[in-house]
């Protein structure tokens, strides 16, 4: 990270001297007016904002709390270890965490040179800045849409082990700098920004470790990431290889946790695909057929009709697009 960045980051809060000075304890009546602990956004953001960055408190142990908005740790230099519902997750330099509004989190004391910073979220935020992560469908997008925006999603946080990669470094910087520095248009480059580091995220979905019921929670999504990557051509014993599990296992393991068969997500992400291509493009159906997967255009057809209710050259045209059957 930007050394200037990193000194002002680091620079004593008022908070942190009081703790230094001997105080044992940060005080809750900053960050709560809740018995019961939870960081409330009100008392985080100013008023009319969407998100906000703090650094993290140092020098002590953070108790047990949650909070009502979604919060995103990037770790600037050194490590915080954190204790989210139960588990214990070490976030090294580069890394982010990201918790759902009911990840229940405590900290344990970090040390002068352990420097990161908390995003502090409305759920809100996030509506434009997944939108630009584009009309054609993802079934990992809606996943970490998913985590974002529910605060009923099983999954509690998504730790994004990414250091080595370039890109979400900078736009992480590019996101602390325009929100600690006054510029114009402040909150248009912040969504535009926070889309294009989703963007670069989903592309390094095997980087992600997620909590709450985490074995079958990182199963589902490499389940996905393999659909989205191999729906035209893959199949459910080449995934079973993949990832070293028994067919009929996973199979029934699929349906428990999509509420699919692994057919009907392969199914799902073709159809889905289609309809963007016949949205967007001008290739014939028959080229769509082929594109998505289908080399029997009949079936293609008839499979089409059924889930979307029109045939592909009415659905183009429900769209205001020519037939080019």
């Amino acid at each position: 990270m930007n050394q200037q960045l990193i000194r002002e980051l680091s620079q004593i809060t008022e908070e942190e001297q009081r703790i230094l000075d001997g105080d044992p304890s940060i005080d809750p009546a900053i960050y709560s007016d809740s018995p019961a602990f939870v960081i409330d956004s009100r008392k985080m953001l100013q008023k009319g904002k969407l998100i906000q960055v703090r650094p993290h408190t140092r020098f002590v142990h953070f108790p047990r709390h949650t909070h009502n908005y979604v919060e995103m740790i990037y770790m600037c230099s050194g490590q915080t270890v954190h204790v989210i519902n139960g588990s214990k997750i070490v976030l090294r330099t580069g890394e982010l965490l990201i918790l759902n509004q009911h990840a229940t989190q405590e900290i344990l004391p970090a040390s002068a040179e352990d420097i990161a910073v908390n995003f502090i979220i409305l759920p809100e935020f996030f509506d434009q800045t997944l939108a630009m992560l584009g009309s054609e469908p993802s079934m990992l997008r809606d996943f970490v849409s998913g985590c974002l925006q529910s605060a009923d999603s099983p999954v509690s946080y998504l730790h994004f082990q990414v250091s080595g990669i370039l890109p979400v470094q900078n736009l992480v910087e590019n996101l602390v700098w325009t929100i600690t520095h006054e510029l114009q248009n402040k909150r248009l480059m912040n969504q535009i920004t926070m889309g294009l580091l989703f963007l670069q995220l989903l592309n390094h979905m095997d980087k992600i470790q997620t909590g709450q019921n985490s074995f079958e929670q990182e199963l589902l999504m490499n389940v996905l990431q393999y659909v989205e990557e191999h729906y035209r051509d893959g199949s459910l014993t080449a995934l079973s290889n993949h990832l070293n599990c028994e067919f009929t296992w996973l199979s029934k393991t699929i349906l428990k946790l999509s509420g699919y068969t692994y057919t009907d997500l392969v199914q799902k992400k073709r159809l889905e695909q289609a309809c963007f291509l016949l949205r967007t493009t001008a290739l014939s159906v028959t080229d769509i057929s082929l594109a998505v997967g289908y080399d029997n255009f009949s079936y293609f057809h008839r499979i089409f009709r059924k889930t979307v209710g029109l045939t592909p050259g009415a659905y183009r045209k429900s769209q205001g697009l020519p037939d080019s059957s």
